[in-house]
Protein backbone atom coordinates (compact mmCIF):
# COMPACT_ATOMS: atom_id res chain seq x y z
CA UNK A 1 0.00 0.00 0.00
CA UNK A 2 0.76 3.46 -0.66
CA UNK A 3 1.92 5.39 2.15
CA UNK A 4 0.48 8.47 0.82
CA UNK A 5 -3.22 7.02 0.74
CA UNK A 6 -2.57 5.80 4.22
CA UNK A 7 -1.64 9.28 5.22
CA UNK A 8 -4.37 10.91 3.75
CA UNK A 9 -7.03 8.87 5.59
CA UNK A 10 -5.26 8.88 8.92
CA UNK A 11 -5.81 12.90 11.12
CA UNK A 12 -3.71 13.59 13.92
CA UNK A 13 -5.30 13.05 17.08
CA UNK A 14 -5.44 16.24 19.15
CA UNK A 15 -2.89 15.14 22.76
CA UNK A 16 -4.49 15.57 26.25
CA UNK A 17 -3.08 18.29 28.52
CA UNK A 18 -0.42 17.24 29.81
CA UNK A 19 0.86 17.57 33.27
CA UNK A 20 -1.14 20.53 35.73
CA UNK A 21 -2.11 22.75 32.41
CA UNK A 22 -5.78 21.86 32.30
CA UNK A 23 -6.52 23.70 35.81
CA UNK A 24 -4.65 27.38 34.73
CA UNK A 25 -2.85 29.15 32.81
CA UNK A 26 0.66 28.66 33.64
CA UNK A 27 3.22 26.94 31.94
CA UNK A 28 4.98 23.15 32.83
CA UNK A 29 8.47 23.52 33.44
CA UNK A 30 11.14 21.07 33.59
CA UNK A 31 13.55 20.55 36.30
CA UNK A 32 13.51 20.21 40.44
CA UNK A 33 11.99 22.63 42.42
CA UNK A 34 13.68 24.15 45.38
CA UNK A 35 11.39 24.58 48.45
CA UNK A 36 10.52 28.00 49.99
CA UNK A 37 12.14 26.54 53.79
CA UNK A 38 15.56 25.75 52.29
CA UNK A 39 15.79 28.85 50.35
CA UNK A 40 15.24 30.75 53.57
CA UNK A 41 17.82 28.96 55.71
CA UNK A 42 20.78 29.63 52.40
CA UNK A 43 19.19 33.38 52.32
CA UNK A 44 21.77 34.89 54.70
CA UNK A 45 24.68 32.42 54.04
CA UNK A 46 25.44 33.20 50.05
CA UNK A 47 24.54 36.46 47.77
CA UNK A 48 21.74 35.51 45.18
CA UNK A 49 22.33 33.52 41.90
CA UNK A 50 20.64 34.62 39.11
CA UNK A 51 18.08 31.60 38.26
CA UNK A 52 18.79 29.79 35.25
CA UNK A 53 15.93 30.55 32.58
CA UNK A 54 13.44 27.14 32.83
CA UNK A 55 12.69 25.28 29.69
CA UNK A 56 8.78 25.20 29.13
CA UNK A 57 7.56 21.96 28.33
CA UNK A 58 3.96 22.69 27.86
CA UNK A 59 1.43 25.34 27.99
CA UNK A 60 -1.78 26.30 27.01
CA UNK A 61 -1.92 27.77 23.66
CA UNK A 62 -5.67 28.47 22.97
CA UNK A 63 -9.28 28.28 24.82
CA UNK A 64 -12.02 27.39 22.04
CA UNK A 65 -15.20 27.42 23.76
CA UNK A 66 -14.54 25.13 26.68
CA UNK A 67 -11.56 23.21 25.09
CA UNK A 68 -8.14 23.95 25.14
CA UNK A 69 -5.34 23.33 22.68
CA UNK A 70 -1.83 22.91 23.85
CA UNK A 71 1.75 23.83 23.27
CA UNK A 72 2.36 19.95 22.73
CA UNK A 73 -0.61 20.33 20.47
CA UNK A 74 0.78 22.73 18.10
CA UNK A 75 4.29 21.32 18.19
CA UNK A 76 2.72 17.97 17.07
CA UNK A 77 0.74 19.90 14.05
CA UNK A 78 3.26 22.08 12.96
CA UNK A 79 6.04 18.71 12.77
CA UNK A 80 5.80 17.75 9.02
CA UNK A 81 5.32 21.01 7.97
CA UNK A 82 8.48 22.22 9.92
CA UNK A 83 10.23 19.04 8.24
CA UNK A 84 9.10 19.53 4.95
CA UNK A 85 10.33 23.20 5.50
CA UNK A 86 13.89 22.06 6.31
CA UNK A 87 14.68 20.05 4.08
CA UNK A 88 14.33 23.17 1.53
CA UNK A 89 16.96 25.08 3.73
CA UNK A 90 17.57 26.45 6.95
CA UNK A 91 14.37 27.95 8.81
CA UNK A 92 15.06 31.04 11.03
CA UNK A 93 12.94 31.41 14.42
CA UNK A 94 11.07 33.47 12.48
CA UNK A 95 9.98 30.91 10.17
CA UNK A 96 9.68 28.54 12.68
CA UNK A 97 6.90 30.65 14.45
CA UNK A 98 4.83 31.48 11.50
CA UNK A 99 4.63 27.61 10.83
CA UNK A 100 3.66 26.70 14.53
CA UNK A 101 0.93 29.59 14.24
CA UNK A 102 -0.59 28.39 11.68
CA UNK A 103 -0.14 24.93 13.04
CA UNK A 104 -2.58 26.84 15.47
CA UNK A 105 -4.88 28.18 13.40
CA UNK A 106 -5.55 24.66 12.04
CA UNK A 107 -5.93 22.95 15.36
CA UNK A 108 -8.48 25.83 16.30
CA UNK A 109 -10.57 24.86 13.03
CA UNK A 110 -10.03 21.17 13.81
CA UNK A 111 -11.68 21.97 17.56
CA UNK A 112 -14.68 24.37 16.10
CA UNK A 113 -15.62 21.15 13.79
CA UNK A 114 -15.21 18.64 16.97
CA UNK A 115 -17.57 20.67 19.19
CA UNK A 116 -20.05 20.69 15.99
CA UNK A 117 -19.90 17.18 15.48
CA UNK A 118 -21.22 16.79 18.97
CA UNK A 119 -23.52 19.74 19.42
CA UNK A 120 -25.23 17.44 15.86
CA UNK A 121 -25.07 14.19 17.51
CA UNK A 122 -23.60 13.12 14.20
CA UNK A 123 -22.49 9.44 15.14
CA UNK A 124 -20.82 7.03 13.08
CA UNK A 125 -21.76 3.19 13.28
CA UNK A 126 -19.43 0.17 13.62
CA UNK A 127 -20.67 -0.65 10.33
CA UNK A 128 -20.03 2.44 8.55
CA UNK A 129 -16.31 2.21 10.19
CA UNK A 130 -15.45 -1.57 8.67
CA UNK A 131 -16.81 -0.82 5.68
CA UNK A 132 -14.60 2.14 5.37
CA UNK A 133 -12.17 -0.25 6.46
CA UNK A 134 -12.68 -3.14 3.87
CA UNK A 135 -12.59 -0.29 1.29
CA UNK A 136 -9.47 1.05 2.16
CA UNK A 137 -8.12 -2.69 1.74
CA UNK A 138 -9.59 -3.20 -1.58
CA UNK A 139 -8.46 0.06 -2.95
CA UNK A 140 -5.15 -0.92 -1.33
CA UNK A 141 -5.12 -4.29 -2.83
CA UNK A 142 -4.79 -6.41 0.62
CA UNK A 143 -6.16 -9.52 0.15
CA UNK A 144 -6.80 -9.90 4.59
CA UNK A 145 -7.10 -7.41 7.29
CA UNK A 146 -4.06 -8.94 8.37
CA UNK A 147 -2.20 -7.42 6.14
CA UNK A 148 -3.29 -4.24 6.13
CA UNK A 149 -2.71 -3.86 9.82
CA UNK A 150 0.99 -5.19 8.93
CA UNK A 151 0.97 -1.98 6.69
CA UNK A 152 -0.57 0.19 9.04
CA UNK A 153 2.44 -1.27 11.65
CA UNK A 154 4.63 -0.09 9.16
CA UNK A 155 3.71 3.55 9.82
CA UNK A 156 3.47 3.11 13.37
CA UNK A 157 -0.07 2.82 13.82
CA UNK A 158 -2.37 -0.16 15.38
CA UNK A 159 -5.31 -1.32 13.64
CA UNK A 160 -7.54 0.16 16.14
CA UNK A 161 -6.09 3.51 16.19
CA UNK A 162 -6.33 3.51 12.61
CA UNK A 163 -10.52 2.68 13.20
CA UNK A 164 -10.59 5.67 15.76
CA UNK A 165 -9.04 8.06 12.97
CA UNK A 166 -11.66 6.56 10.33
CA UNK A 167 -14.21 7.32 12.72
CA UNK A 168 -13.38 10.69 13.42
CA UNK A 169 -12.59 11.57 9.81
CA UNK A 170 -16.17 9.98 8.69
CA UNK A 171 -18.05 11.71 11.44
CA UNK A 172 -16.17 15.17 9.66
CA UNK A 173 -17.64 14.17 6.54
CA UNK A 174 -21.12 13.51 7.60
CA UNK A 175 -20.59 17.22 8.96
CA UNK A 176 -19.02 18.49 5.76
CA UNK A 177 -22.39 16.72 4.19
CA UNK A 178 -25.03 17.87 6.49
CA UNK A 179 -23.86 21.84 6.92
CA UNK A 180 -22.62 22.55 3.32
CA UNK A 181 -22.78 20.01 0.83
CA UNK A 182 -26.88 19.66 1.05
CA UNK A 183 -27.18 23.47 0.58
CA UNK A 184 -25.27 23.38 -2.56
CA UNK A 185 -26.91 23.37 -5.88
CA UNK A 186 -25.81 23.14 -9.44
CA UNK A 187 -28.32 24.20 -12.38
CA UNK A 188 -28.27 23.61 -15.83
CA UNK A 189 -27.86 27.26 -17.02
CA UNK A 190 -24.82 27.38 -14.59
CA UNK A 191 -23.74 24.65 -15.98
CA UNK A 192 -23.82 25.42 -20.08
CA UNK A 193 -22.62 29.17 -19.11
CA UNK A 194 -19.62 27.07 -17.95
CA UNK A 195 -19.51 24.36 -20.92
CA UNK A 196 -19.65 27.81 -23.29
CA UNK A 197 -16.84 29.63 -21.34
CA UNK A 198 -14.39 26.74 -21.46
CA UNK A 199 -15.25 24.81 -25.00
CA UNK A 200 -11.68 24.42 -25.85
CA UNK A 201 -11.77 22.48 -22.76
CA UNK A 202 -14.15 20.06 -24.44
CA UNK A 203 -12.70 20.00 -28.05
CA UNK A 204 -10.91 17.14 -28.93
CA UNK A 205 -7.25 17.91 -30.14
CA UNK A 206 -6.84 18.22 -34.20
CA UNK A 207 -4.93 14.94 -35.27
CA UNK A 208 -2.49 14.08 -37.97
CA UNK A 209 -1.45 11.31 -40.35
CA UNK A 210 1.83 11.74 -42.12
CA UNK A 211 4.63 9.64 -43.87
CA UNK A 212 8.57 10.07 -43.83
CA UNK A 213 11.06 8.73 -45.85
CA UNK A 214 14.25 8.07 -43.12
CA UNK A 215 18.39 8.49 -43.84
CA UNK A 216 20.41 7.34 -40.73
CA UNK A 217 23.45 8.97 -40.19
CA UNK A 218 23.91 9.05 -36.58
CA UNK A 219 26.28 10.38 -34.15
CA UNK A 220 29.72 8.51 -35.04
CA UNK A 221 28.90 9.31 -38.90
CA UNK A 222 32.07 10.53 -40.62
CA UNK A 223 31.62 13.97 -42.77
CA UNK A 224 31.90 11.70 -45.95
CA UNK A 225 29.32 9.49 -44.86
CA UNK A 226 26.64 12.22 -43.89
CA UNK A 227 27.66 14.06 -46.99
CA UNK A 228 26.57 10.92 -49.43
CA UNK A 229 23.66 10.28 -47.35
CA UNK A 230 22.77 13.99 -47.60
CA UNK A 231 23.33 13.83 -51.56
CA UNK A 232 20.88 10.69 -51.76
CA UNK A 233 18.24 12.03 -49.16
CA UNK A 234 18.29 15.78 -51.67
CA UNK A 235 17.86 13.29 -54.63
CA UNK A 236 14.82 11.24 -53.51
CA UNK A 237 13.31 14.93 -52.31
CA UNK A 238 13.70 16.39 -55.68
CA UNK A 239 11.80 13.10 -56.37
CA UNK A 240 8.97 13.14 -53.82
CA UNK A 241 7.90 16.71 -54.63
CA UNK A 242 7.73 16.17 -58.26
CA UNK A 243 4.88 14.19 -57.72
CA UNK A 244 6.26 10.49 -57.49
CA UNK A 245 4.73 8.37 -55.24
CA UNK A 246 5.81 9.05 -51.99
CA UNK A 247 4.75 5.38 -50.15
CA UNK A 248 6.85 3.60 -53.19
CA UNK A 249 9.86 5.43 -52.10
CA UNK A 250 9.53 5.42 -48.76
CA UNK A 251 9.95 1.81 -49.60
CA UNK A 252 12.77 2.19 -51.74
CA UNK A 253 14.84 3.79 -50.15
CA UNK A 254 14.03 4.64 -46.85
CA UNK A 255 17.10 2.93 -44.11
CA UNK A 256 13.61 3.01 -41.18
CA UNK A 257 13.21 -1.05 -41.37
CA UNK A 258 8.97 -0.41 -40.51
CA UNK A 259 8.89 2.71 -43.52
CA UNK A 260 10.22 0.05 -45.79
CA UNK A 261 7.15 -2.32 -45.33
CA UNK A 262 4.15 0.10 -44.92
CA UNK A 263 5.58 3.31 -47.05
CA UNK A 264 6.55 5.21 -43.94
CA UNK A 265 3.15 5.62 -42.67
CA UNK A 266 3.48 7.18 -39.36
CA UNK A 267 -0.08 6.72 -38.48
CA UNK A 268 -2.82 9.55 -36.70
CA UNK A 269 -0.66 11.39 -33.87
CA UNK A 270 -1.79 14.75 -31.77
CA UNK A 271 0.24 17.48 -30.66
CA UNK A 272 3.25 16.37 -28.27
CA UNK A 273 3.14 12.79 -29.52
CA UNK A 274 6.08 13.41 -32.26
CA UNK A 275 9.56 14.08 -31.91
CA UNK A 276 9.68 18.05 -31.41
CA UNK A 277 11.85 18.83 -34.61
CA UNK A 278 9.42 16.55 -36.71
CA UNK A 279 6.55 18.21 -34.77
CA UNK A 280 7.68 21.65 -35.68
CA UNK A 281 7.49 20.92 -39.18
CA UNK A 282 4.72 18.94 -39.16
CA UNK A 283 2.42 21.24 -38.15
CA UNK A 284 3.93 23.95 -40.91
CA UNK A 285 2.60 21.61 -43.66
CA UNK A 286 -0.82 21.56 -45.77
CA UNK A 287 -2.14 18.00 -46.57
CA UNK A 288 -0.22 16.51 -49.34
CA UNK A 289 2.67 18.98 -48.98
CA UNK A 290 5.87 17.64 -48.72
CA UNK A 291 8.83 18.95 -46.50
CA UNK A 292 12.12 20.57 -47.11
CA UNK A 293 15.02 17.72 -45.74
CA UNK A 294 14.95 18.07 -41.89
CA UNK A 295 17.98 17.04 -40.40
CA UNK A 296 17.95 15.62 -36.63
CA UNK A 297 20.71 13.99 -34.37
CA UNK A 298 20.03 10.68 -35.87
CA UNK A 299 19.72 11.52 -39.88
CA UNK A 300 17.75 13.39 -42.53
CA UNK A 301 13.80 13.12 -42.87
CA UNK A 302 11.55 13.65 -45.37
CA UNK A 303 7.53 14.06 -44.04
CA UNK A 304 4.45 14.27 -45.87
CA UNK A 305 1.66 15.39 -44.57
CA UNK A 306 -1.39 13.01 -45.58
CA UNK A 307 -4.00 14.35 -43.43
CA UNK A 308 -5.14 17.21 -41.08
CA UNK A 309 -8.66 16.29 -38.58
CA UNK A 310 -9.74 18.98 -36.82
CA UNK A 311 -10.92 18.27 -33.16
CA UNK A 312 -14.33 17.57 -32.73
CA UNK A 313 -16.02 19.54 -29.82
CA UNK A 314 -17.59 16.80 -26.97
CA UNK A 315 -21.68 17.87 -27.15
CA UNK A 316 -22.78 19.45 -23.52
CA UNK A 317 -24.70 16.34 -22.73
CA UNK A 318 -21.90 13.89 -22.91
CA UNK A 319 -19.93 16.17 -20.69
CA UNK A 320 -22.63 17.61 -19.02
CA UNK A 321 -21.87 15.05 -15.50
CA UNK A 322 -18.15 16.62 -15.74
CA UNK A 323 -18.90 19.95 -15.80
CA UNK A 324 -21.35 19.38 -12.61
CA UNK A 325 -18.73 17.70 -10.44
CA UNK A 326 -16.76 20.63 -11.18
CA UNK A 327 -19.25 23.58 -10.46
CA UNK A 328 -20.26 21.29 -7.55
CA UNK A 329 -16.74 21.18 -5.85
CA UNK A 330 -16.00 24.54 -6.51
CA UNK A 331 -18.97 25.75 -4.76
CA UNK A 332 -19.12 23.32 -2.35
CA UNK A 333 -15.50 25.11 -0.93
CA UNK A 334 -16.42 28.11 -1.36
CA UNK A 335 -19.40 27.13 0.72
CA UNK A 336 -17.20 25.25 3.51
CA UNK A 337 -14.60 28.32 3.65
CA UNK A 338 -18.17 30.69 4.70
CA UNK A 339 -19.31 28.61 7.12
CA UNK A 340 -16.26 27.90 8.84
CA UNK A 341 -15.85 31.49 9.08
CA UNK A 342 -18.86 31.75 10.64
CA UNK A 343 -18.57 29.19 13.11
CA UNK A 344 -15.48 30.73 13.94
CA UNK A 345 -16.95 34.19 14.07
CA UNK A 346 -19.69 32.89 16.64
CA UNK A 347 -17.08 30.98 19.11
CA UNK A 348 -15.33 31.89 21.72
CA UNK A 349 -11.50 31.91 20.66
CA UNK A 350 -8.43 33.12 23.69
CA UNK A 351 -5.19 32.59 21.86
CA UNK A 352 -2.60 33.14 24.33
CA UNK A 353 0.63 35.45 23.44
CA UNK A 354 2.90 32.56 22.07
CA UNK A 355 6.33 34.44 21.32
CA UNK A 356 8.94 32.58 23.53
CA UNK A 357 6.66 29.40 23.44
CA UNK A 358 6.62 28.46 20.34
Amino acid sequence: MKQRTLSTAVAALALLVAGGCAGNNSAVTSGASTSAATTALNADKSPAVPKKPQKITNAIAAIVNDDIITLNDVNKEARTALSDAEKKGALTDADRHKIRLAALDLLIEKKLTEQKIRELNIRVSDDDIRQAIDDVRKQNNFTTEEALAKALSAQGLTLDQYRSQLKEQLEKLKLVSMEVRAKVQVGEAEMREYYAANIAKYSEEETYRARHIFFKTGEKATPDEIKRSKTTALAVLADAKSGKDFAELAKKFSEDPAARKDGGDLGSFKKGDMQPELEKVILSLKPGEVSELVNTPIGFHIIKLEAKVAGVIKPFESVKAEIEETLYRKKSEERFNQWAAELRSKASIETKELDGLL
